[in-house]
């Protein structure tokens, strides 16, 4: 049981924000914690994490149309998707059940105005105090920065897309 639950962002243009979260869920389940993640815009899909944090017990949720969003695709089908996973998100975090919440690329949701940025600062601040809330993606509101606790920015400095190289299963996702 976590004594005071801290908020984290995880965001920036480089790689690594939805696996800096799944570390932490590592760890915390290695603790005995009970954790939720919530995935938004990601979609049905082979995805490493999601048979990971079966394996490990994790509860968690995926969102969003198969394939991959970008800012001009957005349809009502995604607002109205990534409005259920908010959703899930409150009620597992308002539980009690659960002593980690991950809320991943809820950054790029309220930028890209799939959900309301407002109803994300509801949500953090109805976090129970002993709860922590991770959120990940690009894009992060300025308000959510205000309400964190930690704050990393991944910088991309060099990687094999920028050369053509495509990403490859079980290390880039």
């Amino acid at each position: 049981m976590i004594n005071r639950g801290m908020i984290q962002v995880f965001t920036g243009n480089g790689r690594g924000k939805t696996s800096a979260a799944m570390g932490t869920v590592i760890r915390a389940v290695g603790y005995g914690l009970k954790v939720f993640a919530v995935f938004f815009m990601k979609g049905p899909r082979d995805a490493g994490e999601y048979s990971s944090l079966g394996k490990l017990g994790v509860d968690f949720r995926v969102t969003g149309r198969p394939g991959f969003l970008g800012p001009t695709d957005v349809q009502k089908e995604d607002m109205e998707l990534a409005e259920q996973a908010l959703e899930t998100a409150y009620l597992a975090m308002a539980s009690g059940n659960y002593d980690l919440v991950v809320l991943d690329e809820i950054n790029t949701a309220a930028a890209w105005k799939l959900v309301n940025p407002n109803d994300v600062l509801k949500l953090i601040d109805a976090k129970p105090p002993a709860t922590e809330l991770i959120l990940t993606g690009r894009y992060v509101p300025d308000a959510f920065i205000g309400r964190a606790d930690y704050v990393t920015e991944l910088v991309n400095i060099k990687h094999p897309y920028d050369k053509g190289a495509p990403a490859r299963e079980g290390i880039d996702y």
